[in-house]
């Protein structure tokens, strides 16, 4: 069993890697520029797409699911009419989000604070990179399909492909055409198009004999369809509050002043460098226990889970370590502003906890993912979001400023985990 979780989790994990790295070469190449608010624009525009993209996630992670479930069902035709939805699903919301782009800028911005300037150079980065949605969208379908169907390879090339075309390109756009934040936003929207292509060159490659099940009937199906749209909207919500903490936590950062905001965007590639990196054992959860759930092997689908948390506790405790002592180096290859750098240390204990109190949360997601147990995701992350968030900042933050933010981040991550771990039987007693 070991082998098969490393199977699928060594080349997500190196998929997976690739994603925050090209965030540390967009603050990196910000960072090392004239000024800090650079990297408080792309910083700003980001967590606007993170709020756009994150929250259709769900068409990954349903997608990962379902077909997981269907391949352990031995399905074929199902597998592919849930890739034929998801794609369809995915192109009529990317419709939606290009035509509704001013109204998403306005309401964007009147959410999130930030300098005058800041602001400006965010909107030019939103202009140019919302015309990637359907790359985007496109590829959160296909990557989810291709780990349902236990294929972690396909996903692996296309998005070291694509963000390998995107640090390219960024780098080329900034240092030679000078574009600064805007050059980082047209790189991200031709990566996105050029990796698209990649997974569709692998999918009529090596599923092309799916086709012959195609049937606009099945794929329309009210109740799939039901099924389907039940299940992601569970998991909208659940990212929503994801979103909601991700963005509260940068609004409230831009709300200080321009260096705190620079500070906190550095120090949170930390948390986001380790979580993609443990979601590569949490992605290798949603393939296998679906399958496990599909075969209705409920001794296979407990041994699976207690081996990801054994994974995913060593990887924790290597990271923890790691950043304990590396901390100022990685500071310094962010930016070499050294009044950033000084800053940031002052936060560096939050920096080295985050590993320790976050990744059971993440391989919780995973195995709930596979089980399809949106509802339990849901309610575990509107507690997390509402109940611990919140309170922890407003009460905290008169008193001990900034670091508020980081304690109330804290605990957010591990009351996901705990009330995740609570809610577990009752997914085991409705799937065995």
């Amino acid at each position: 069993m070991n082998r098969e979780i490393l199977r699928l989790a060594i080349p997500n994990i190196i998929s997976n890697v690739t994603i925050p790295l090209l965030g540390l070469v967009d603050i990196a190449l910000m960072g090392h520029l004239d000024s800090a608010v650079f990297i408080g624009a792309v910083s700003l525009g980001t967590v606007i797409f993170n709020f756009i993209y994150w929250g259709f996630s769900f068409l990954r992670m349903g997608t990962s699911g379902f077909t997981a479930q269907a391949y352990g069902e031995k399905n074929e035709g199902e597998s592919f009419h849930i890739l034929s939805r998801a794609m369809l699903i995915s192109t009529l919301i990317s419709v939606v989000i290009i035509v509704l782009q001013f109204p998403i800028e306005w309401i964007s911005f009147k959410l999130i604070n930030g300098s005058q300037e800041v602001e400006s150079l965010a909107r030019e980065y939103f202009r140019i990179r919302i015309w990637a949605a359907p790359a985007t969208l496109g590829l959160y379908v296909l990557n989810g399909w291709f780990l349902g169907m236990q294929n972690a390879k396909f996903p692996m090339i296309t998005s070291i492909a694509a963000n390998v075309f995107n640090i390219g390109l960024s780098f080329f756009f900034v240092k030679s055409l000078h574009m600064n934040s805007a050059g980082v936003a047209l790189g991200t929207v031709l990566a996105q198009y050029l990796g698209v292509v990649v997974g569709l060159i692998f999918l009529f490659k090596s599923y092309r004999h799916l086709t012959i099940h195609w049937n606009w009937q099945s794929i329309i199906n009210p109740t799939n369809l039901k099924s389907f749209f039940q299940v992601n909207t569970d998991i909208f919500i659940r990212t929503f509050c994801v979103i909601f903490v991700f963005t509260f936590f940068t609004s409230k950062s831009a709300g200080i002043n321009d260096h705190i905001l620079a500070v906190n965007s550095i120090l949170i590639q930390f948390l986001l460098f380790f979580a993609f990196f443990i979601d590569g054992f949490a992605y290798a959860g949603e393939a296998i226990t679906g399958r496990f759930v599909g075969e209705k092997n409920r001794s296979q689908f407990l041994k699976v889970t207690r081996l990801l948390f054994y994974w995913g506790s060593i990887l924790a405790l290597a990271f923890g370590v790691f950043y304990l002592f590396a901390n100022r180096i990685v500071l310094s290859v962010l930016t070499n502003q050294q009044s950033i750098i000084e800053t940031a240390l002052n936060f560096k204990l939050w920096v080295v906890i985050t590993p320790i109190v976050s990744f059971a949360s993440f391989i919780w997601d995973g195995v709930y993912i596979g089980a399809t147990a949106s509802k339990e995701m849901r309610n575990s992350m509107i507690g997390a979001s509402i109940l611990v968030f919140l309170p922890s900042y407003f009460l905290l933050q008169p008193i001990i400023g900034n670091h508020a933010l980081w304690l109330a981040m804290m605990l957010f991550m591990l009351s996901r985990g705990v009330i995740q771990t609570f809610l577990f039987p009752r997914i085991i007693s409705r799937n065995f």
